[in-house]
């Protein structure tokens, strides 16, 4: 091979290992970094188990009214998410710093109440430069000024009487979430379940960004949908 096609196949190999690291690095900047967990655990269509060869249903032993009447608090494990839909993915946020309380009654839903507080100085995307420009600016979160979001429930769905150990009750949960101190009330789409001593309970609701005096984040690159969700995922012990 001659010394000009070696000199020119090394540019053609050095140009194409640069547009490779520059993809990979603007797929992870403007990609998704963070997957949703849930705390509900998973079942197959049939309401088997997963573990193989399982015959047992999914629904254990009923539980009692007293072991889920009385006051729950939000514990390790918890997280909240939010994702916002790009014309690229969806990206989500994951927040693990998490407070509050659901006081439950299950003869009488009127009488539950719940709240709960997310600091969002602990919002993470997996990518500190996007969550950084999340949080700083003012027409978006502006974390200096408003660090907390908060949820406070006001009514609940009616809920069944009768639970099984780690079998999902559906339930919503309507009241008062505040972003940048604004108030707006959302519904949260939901399930509950009790399992080896906790309470779970995971729900999602959207809402839109003008909701709470914020801006579209869509830029030159990419599109924004106008609406976000927020999204829970909580363990609760019992006090």
């Amino acid at each position: 091979m001659k010394k000009k096609q070696v000199i020119w196949l090394s540019v053609l190999i050095v140009v194409c290992a640069v547009g490779v690291g520059a993809y990979m690095w603007f797929d992870r900047f403007v990609g998704n970094n963070v997957e949703i967990e849930s705390v509900m655990a998973p079942a197959n269509e049939a309401g088997k188990t997963e573990e193989a060869g399982a015959t047992a249903s999914a629904a254990g032993a009923a539980v009692s009214s007293d072991k889920l009447n009385g006051m729950w608090h939000i514990a390790d494990g918890s997280k909240v998410y939010w994702s916002v839909t790009t014309s690229k993915s969806e990206v989500n946020f994951v927040d693990e710093a998490v407070t509050g309380s659901w006081s439950v009654n299950l003869d009488d839903a009127a009488a539950m109440v719940g709240e709960g507080a997310v600091d969002l100085n602990a919002l993470d995307s997996g990518n500190s430069t996007r969550d950084q420009h999340v949080k700083e600016r003012d027409d978006f979160l502006d974390v200096a000024k408003h660090p907390q979001a908060t949820f406070k429930a006001k009514s609940f769905s009616a809920v069944p009487k009768e639970w099984n150990e780690g079998t999902s009750v559906p339930l919503t949960m309507t009241g008062t979430l505040n972003i940048r101190g604004i108030d707006k009330e959302v519904t949260f789409d939901s399930n509950a379940m009790y399992k080896d001593g906790q309470l779970l309970l995971s729900g999602k609701t959207q809402v839109t960004f003008a909701d709470f005096g914020m801006t579209n984040p869509h830029t030159v690159v990419m599109a924004t949908e106008n609406e976000f969700a927020v999204q829970v995922e909580l363990v609760m012990n019992k006090m």
